[in-house]
């Protein structure tokens, strides 16, 4: 339903709502306010407008100097109201004559050797095709194989530079992408160039199509593709392709960023990103306004059915086996893709939906893409929420430059300056249907001063929440509470409070036995419980000892409710507190023998347990020990009395002490084993050199025994000779 929105309370009906009813009431639909006592001149329900920003005629033919319109209106702008939708016309009309860029992206691995002899022969053909669909055609080359990276093209040296069969002779070395030739309206230039291409190969079957689609597309400069023209890519393959993921084979993790990578018209980057995916592919060619053709061999003709439908505005045909047919199946591409118009949009701003009615012969059904053979769409916004602000979006035939411009804004507030007329006696001669600067409340009876708005509401907020916690309106700062369905009205400063949610017993609030309070229950005297709905005793919650719930809780319902760890029904045992034992361990050492860390303040300190005696003998069971500041154990008995930390203990007068080392004996040990174990190390270290030497000993003996000394003389040797000679003697 649309609703909309009475300012009765200024005009005639000044009591349309009635005391502490919802300002919400005010909005509704036309015909339940009339219904509800409001004039209708007194209703403001705005309606969408419509107006055009620019709305040219659509052109004819293609003339030299002029941009072609083939798009109209140009640029609209809407302001709708929230869920009324708004509905008006587009007309498309293809300029006769409209530049035509096609791009012929051929596939050059070995299997395709007799479809480029075939393409050789047909450039004169390809420029005739072109010359009847538009006077104004132009034409470029590019072809494809795959990554020159294992798993899909042999590396070694002498296979990449020839990665044809060994009889091959004219075989170029293996590429990724290779832009061969740009637009040209030369037929001479693109025969040359296609005559000058050889074949190459690579090691699987599919092939690095979108890698080259991809370049293609975004590398527009280099390309040459027109800002005004119809842009085809046509696509010649016999094989499948790698996608995006294919690429971890080769250990490449880098993911296709979607740009241009050229460089003496290779694509660089061919084994440094993975291959794209087909959704990147898909968002580029439509981004730059492109159509592809996909010109196959049979076998793959599904293949690439199954992708044609992933891709917008693009035909898929059938080659021949040696392409001769490439020609024919272009013409009758072009001629189903130009026969029809698909119209879609952009990003919309959130909560805007956009439908589209083809207006075609045959009839047509609303969606959020129009597809006709004709001209004319009928297109519907719809805007399901207010918005802040003017926001824009775009509306195009696909692989066409001509957009359509929405600028789109909400009707969600009272225009202040719609209705030509005084200041009101009702707004306090302050306003008309708004207050004038400085004044606010709905009779613009709040002078603000030099505060805003926000800062009287802030009052009427409690912890930042809504205004009035939703239960009022904010009147000047202060809140004024609704009235309940029931009769009462919400009050408190921040209407927080009301009387008629409180608990119920037996269906009566309150269990009829008190008032409700701020959805709490005020019992009357002998009632108690959430509900009022007990009468008060403590019968059941009484210990033989006569405390209630042991000291450990309060009695409701006649029932223990005991504190946190302690169970019903009187409120006795705690299975998850810790034991006294270990609790109470260090203020039994301070009473009992007036040591530990609490002995200076020990009646401060251990108050909890107010009750201890010194005993000869402990009750039989297992007593508690604790280790004290002497490493005696000390053995007692610990009971709680009523009370959360309240306490009795039996303490057991002699302590059970370890005996002391005997120091000497200790020390006298201790110097004799150190030095028994010296002289066994030293007799140890004796020993081993003692059968070191006697082994070195037996070694040489045995040694000397084996030597033999040779009995022969040396032939140098001369023996010694001695001559005495008298210096006195004469020979007389």
């Amino acid at each position: 339903a649309i609703y909309s929105i009475t300012v009765a309370s200024l005009f005639h009906s000044q009591n349309f709502i009635k005391a502490g009813e919802r300002e919400a009431a005010r909005c509704d639909t036309w015909a339940q306010l009339v219904e509800r006592g409001c004039m209708e001149g007194d209703i403001i329900s705005p309606e969408n407008t419509f107006s055009f920003s620019k709305n040219i005629a659509l052109s004819n033919t293609a003339l030299d100097k002029e941009e072609p319109i083939q798009l109209r209106p140009q640029e609209v702008n809407l302001k709708l109201k929230p869920g009324l939708p708004c509905t008006f016309k587009l007309d498309f009309q293809r300029v006769e004559g409209y530049p035509v860029d096609l791009y012929y992206l051929m596939d050059l691995s070995y299997s395709m050797e007799d479809d480029l002899r075939s393409i050789k022969t047909l450039g004169n053909e390809l420029f005739n095709a072109l010359q009847g669909i538009t006077k104004k055609g132009q034409i470029g080359f590019g072809s494809f194989v795959d990554k020159t990276v294992l798993p899909f093209t042999n590396t070694n040296p002498e296979k990449l530079n020839k990665p044809c069969a060994e009889t091959e002779k004219y075989c170029q070395p293996a590429f990724g992408y290779r832009h061969v030739l740009s637009m040209t309206e030369n037929k001479a230039e693109f025969e040359s160039e296609v005559n000058k291409q050889r074949i190459s190969g690579n090691l699987d079957s599919p092939e690095g199509t979108l890698d080259a689609i991809m370049q293609a597309a975004v590398c527009g400069d280099r390309i040459g593709w027109r800002n005004s023209s119809t842009r085809l890519i046509v696509l010649t393959t016999d094989d499948g392709f790698h996608m995006a993921g294919d690429g971890k084979l080769a250990g490449i993790l880098e993911p296709n960023d979607e740009r241009c990578y050229m460089d003496n018209n290779l694509y660089s980057k061919s084994n440094e990103m993975d291959y794209p995916s087909v959704g990147q592919v898909a968002n580029q060619l439509e981004k730059n306004n492109i159509q592809p053709i996909f010109a196959v061999t049979k076998n793959m003709e599904q293949v690439y059915r199954e992708l044609s439908k992933m891709i917008p505005k693009s035909e898929v045909g059938v080659l021949s086996a040696d392409s001769h047919n490439v020609v024919e199946l272009i013409k009758n591409a072009y001629n189903r893709l130009s026969s029809k118009v698909t119209v879609t949009h952009d990003a919309l701003p959130d909560n805007v939906r956009v439908t589209y009615t083809p207006l075609c012969p045959e009839g047509g059904t609303s969606r959020d893409k129009g597809v006709c053979n004709n001209v004319s769409f009928n297109v519907t916004v719809t805007a399901d929420e207010c918005m802040d602000s003017v926001m824009s979006f775009l509306i195009g035939p696909l692989g066409m430059k001509d957009k359509l411009k929405v600028n789109l804004s909400t009707h969600c507030k009272c225009e202040c300056n719609d209705i030509v007329m005084v200041d009101h006696q009702n707004c306090n001669g302050k306003g008309r249907h708004c207050c004038n600067a400085g004044f606010v409340g709905q009779m613009c009876e709040c002078s603000i001063g030099e505060k805003d708005e926000s800062s009287l509401r802030a009052a009427c907020r409690k912890d930042n929440g809504t205004d009035c916690e939703g239960r009022g309106d904010c009147v000047c700062g202060i809140c004024q509470c609704y009235t309940l369905p029931g009769g009462s009205t919400y009050y408190g400063t921040h209407c927080e409070c009301e009387n008629e949610s409180c608990e119920k017993f037996q269906n009566k609030l309150c269990g009829g036995n008190g008032k409700c309070r701020c959805k709490n229950c005020e019992c009357n005297p002998g009632y108690e419980g959430t509900a009022c709905q007990c009468k008060k005793s403590d019968e059941q919650c009484r210990t033989l000892s006569g405390s209630v719930c042991s000291g450990r809780g309060t009695c409701q319902c006649n029932q223990c409710k005991c504190i946190e760890g302690y169970q019903r029904p009187y409120c006795l045992t705690c299975p998850a507190c810790h034991s006294p034992c270990i609790t109470k361990g260090k203020c039994i050492e301070c009473w009992g023998f007036q040591t530990g860390p609490f002995s200076k303040n020990c009646s401060q300190a251990c108050a909890s347990i107010n009750k201890f005696k010194m005993v000869e003998m402990l009750p039989p069971g297992k007593p508690c020990d604790v280790r004290d500041v002497e490493n005696c154990r000390v053995f007692f008995t610990i009971e709680q009395l009523d009370g959360e930390d309240n306490y009795t203990a039996q303490i057991l007068k002699t302590r059970e002490c370890p005996k002391l080392p005997n120091i000497y004996a200790i020390i006298g040990g201790s110097i004799i084993g150190v030095t028994v174990i010296g002289i066994l190390i030293l007799l140890l270290i004796k020993g081993l050199f003692y059968m070191k030497d006697l082994k070195e000993y037996r070694k040489f003996m045995s040694d000397a025994q084996k030597t033999r000394w040779s009995e022969n003389k040396n032939p140098i040797f001369q023996e010694a000779t001695t001559t005495v000679a008298n210096p006195t003697f004469t020979g007389e």
